[in-house]
């Protein structure tokens, strides 16, 4: 974990590492108001965060807040409370931002914590891993601390049946590997008609092991192949009649 601080600071970011760290300070400030309240209140702040985001507040307002219930929710189904660094963590997720994290530090866990915040208004968020066992082992593992707080959770496996892909990608949080995600989009690109499109849009995306999805598996492509037309008697018409064409009176060539 002091691996994350000494990446910022080294990065010259010791500025704004303070800001992380005066949210911090907020969100343990919140910590005893929050374990307070019961299940079912704790499930209510997400409908009060996104009556408040109607209402005109931004997700950097509300992030104390919610990263404190986020902390919380994970406490009661997961029996795993966020360390400081870990919400720092989730800061740095949030700004759109690598954090580089050891195995063993939580970087799935932390992952809820923007994975949440960014969930709040509704046009769903990404979740990208490296393969379909940890897609379904995140997706069940954290989607508790998800459901605790009353939002869908939703899984993109491959060789899924189309039908399923569309309520997974309108889940407020989608797991799913790179390749399923990319196919998808690539499928929808070719779609006639837009209830054929499986994917709402593109609002937020976390990506685990992104050294390896946006390096490693960026060599390899995504390539949709299609059935043919029915262009091939069009080419053994042709074939049959340029035999017969003659130079310079049917065609001429150009020098």
């Amino acid at each position: 974990m002091a691996n994350l601080l000494q990446k910022i600071l080294s990065l010259g970011e010791g500025k704004q590492l303070r800001v992380y760290q005066g949210a911090v300070v907020r969100i343990n400030e919140l910590e005893p108001e929050i374990e307070r309240l019961s299940d079912a209140e704790l499930m209510a702040k997400t409908a009060d965060f996104r009556q408040r985001l109607d209402a005109g507040e931004d997700l950097a307002a509300l992030l104390p807040e919610a990263f404190a219930v986020n902390r919380e929710a994970a406490r009661r189904a997961n029996g795993m409370r966020h360390f400081d660094v870990q919400l720092i963590g989730g800061m740095v997720l949030n700004d759109g931002m690598i954090a580089e994290m050891k195995t063993g530090e939580g970087k799935t866990l932390v992952s809820t914590l923007a994975g949440y915040l960014n969930a709040l208004n509704g046009q769903g968020v990404h979740v990208v891993t490296v393969n379909d066992y940890l897609a379904k082992r995140d997706s069940e593992w954290m989607g508790r601390i998800y459901r605790a707080l009353g939002m869908d959770v939703g899984i993109i496996q491959s060789q899924m049946d189309p039908s399923k892909r569309i309520p997974a990608y309108l889940a407020d949080v989608t797991y799913g590997t790179n390749s399923e995600f990319g196919f998808d989009y690539l499928r929808d690109n070719m779609a006639v008609r837009s209830d054929e499109r499986s994917q709402r849009g593109h609002h937020f995306a976390i990506v685990d092991e992104v050294d390896s999805i946006l390096i490693d598996e960026a060599r390899t492509p995504l390539i949709i192949s299609g059935a043919g037309t029915k262009s091939s008697e069009v080419y053994k018409q042709f074939a049959k009649v340029i035999p017969r064409l003659r130079a310079d009176v049917d065609f001429e060539f150009d020098e």
